[in-house]
């Protein structure tokens, strides 16, 4: 009896049959695994492509405008001519990206730590400049813990740059948040402007 019922099953249609296939190739290893391997995993290097923007960002009464800088850059002294060259790249971008940049924006007679814990607070985002000096200088190690303290998950507020520095030296705080490595300075300054882009048009998304 099963036998007769299965010669007399009525084939599928050439719709149902173009569906399955479709569903089988979408759901197969192979393309989920190439998918997968763009990506890296956490305290490696981070590719970031351009993204276009489907809102606007800088329209009045955007979440943007709730603080005062979009990103707050963190660096040791012996790296400011690197510095003034990443933020007038940023400042440069048709949205006119806001940073605070230590020796221009703090208030002068300010306390330093005071400074530096009004400059995260005020900022959506923090570039970590990681280099050597920026391990050595206890005052960079200060504002990165101020930073993780504002935003403990990772959520793309938290940008650790690394140059000159060995992976085995990325600071065991960070060891969660994927970092970008600084091998050519014109493609780490757009990896930084599109993960600054990206979470404030996030943000916009979010408060729609």
């Amino acid at each position: 009896g099963w036998f007769r019922r299965l010669l007399h099953k009525p084939k599928p249609s050439s719709v149902e049959r173009s569906l399955n296939s479709s569903h089988s190739a979408s759901s197969s290893p192979s393309s989920s695994s190439s998918a997968k391997s763009s990506s890296s995993s956490p305290g490696t290097s981070l590719a970031t492509s351009s993204i276009p923007l489907s809102l606007d960002i800088s329209a009045s009464g955007s979440p943007r405008w709730d603080k005062s800088y979009d990103v707050c850059v963190c660096h040791s002294e012996g790296d400011v001519e690197l510095v003034e060259e990443l933020v007038s790249y940023l400042e440069g971008q048709p949205q006119g990206l806001r940073c605070f940049l230590q020796l221009r924006d703090a208030a002068a007679g300010g306390a330093l730590g005071t400074e530096l814990c009004d400059a995260v607070r005020s900022s959506h985002c923090w570039v970590l400049l990681i280099t050597p000096g920026f391990l050595r200088d206890p005052w960079c190690r200060f504002q990165m813990h101020q930073a993780l303290a504002e935003a403990p998950v990772a959520d793309g507020r938290t940008i650790p740059v690394l140059k000159d520095v060995d992976r085995r030296e990325y600071p065991r705080e960070l060891r969660n948040i994927y970092y970008i490595s600084m091998v050519l300075k014109e493609n780490s300054f757009r990896q930084i402007r599109d993960t600054i882009l990206r979470y404030l048009q996030e943000l916009c998304q979010s408060s729609t």
